[in-house]
C-alpha cells in the first residue's frame, strides 16, 4: 500500500499551501505523488458538509452534535476515496491530505466535555478507519497556529479573495478548537510544526523546510523498516 500522511491545522494557518509545497518537494526528491483535499467540494459527497459549514442547520456549529457533523465529513472522504485515490494508494503513491480525519479531532471535540473527549477520539477513529474503511495516516503533521493569528489571516483571506467565513471561522470556535487540536496532537501522537515566531508567521518557505525534514526522516525510516521486513 501506499503512505499517506496529512495536514491540519486551525483555519488559516497555511494548510492548502504547504500540501502543495510539500508535493513540489517530494516530487523533486522523485517520489509518486498525489494530493487530495477536504472537504471536497466538486463531488456531491459534500453536500451535507456545505450545508452545515454554510449555516443551513444552524450559524452555531454546536447546534449539530459532534458525531453527527463528523459522519458528513467521514462520508465525503469515502466516497473520495473509493472514486478517486484507491487505485493511486494501492499501487504505493505517498498520498499528501490537506486536512483529513484530523480535522474532526480539531473541530468535533470542541462539542464535548473534556470526560468524553478520549471516548470520541476512540469513536471517530474506529468509525473511519475501521467501520468505513479509509486509510488510517502514517504520519499527521499539525500546523500550530494561535488563534489571534489565525483569525488575522482569515480576515485578510476574506477581504482578498472575497471568500465567504463559515461557521467555524469565529473567535469563540477557534479558541476550543485550539485547545481540541493540542489535546488531540498529544493523544494520536500528530507531528507539532509551530509556525508563528514571537506573534508572527514564520515564511511559507521556512515552514515548509521543517515539513519537509520531518516527512524525509519518516519516509527514511519507513523505507529501512519496510527493507527489514
Amino acid at each position: 500500500m501506499g503512505i499517506l500522511i496529512t495536514i491540519d491545522g486551525l483555519d488559516g494557518s497555511g494548510k492548502q499551501t504547504q500540501s502543495e509545497l510539500l508535493v513540489e518537494n517530494l516530487k523533486r526528491e522523485g517520489y509518486p505523488v498525489k494530493l487530495i483535499s477536504f472537504p471536497d467540494y466538486e463531488s456531491p459527497s459534500s453536500a451535507l458538509v456545505k450545508m452545515y459549514l454554510g449555516g443551513e442547520f444552524s450559524s452555531d456549529p454546536d447546534f449539530v452534535n459532534a458525531y453527527a457533523a463528523s459522519s458528513f465529513f467521514a462520508v465525503d472522504r469515502y466516497a473520495s476515496f473509493a472514486r478517486d485515490w484507491k487505485k493511486d494508494y494501492d499501487n504505493k503513491t505517498v498520498i499528501i491530505a490537506n486536512r483529513y480525519t484530523t480535522a474532526n479531532a480539531i473541530h468535533q471535540l470542541t462539542k464535548l466535555a473534556d470526560e468524553k473527549r478520549e471516548a470520541f477520539l476512540e469513536w471517530l477513529c474506529d468509525f473511519e478507519f475501521n467501520k468505513l474503511g479509509i486509510p488510517s495516516p502514517d504520519m499527521a503533521l499539525f500546523l500550530e497556529v494561535p488563534v489571534e493569528v489565525s483569525l488575522s489571516l482569515i480576515a485578510k483571506r476574506h477581504d482578498d479573495t472575497g471568500r465567504e467565513i463559515d461557521i467555524h471561522e469565529n473567535a469563540s470556535h477557534l479558541t476550543r478548537a485550539y485547545t481540541a487540536a493540542l489535546f488531540s496532537a498529544e493523544k494520536l501522537g500528530w507531528t507539532t510544526v509551530h509556525c508563528t515566531d514571537n506573534g508572527s508567521m514564520r515564511t511559507r518557505e521556512d515552514i515548509a523546510r521543517e515539513i519537509f525534514s520531518s516527512v524525509k526522516k519518516f519516509l527514511n525510516t519507513y523505507e529501512r523498516n519496510q527493507k527489514n521486513d
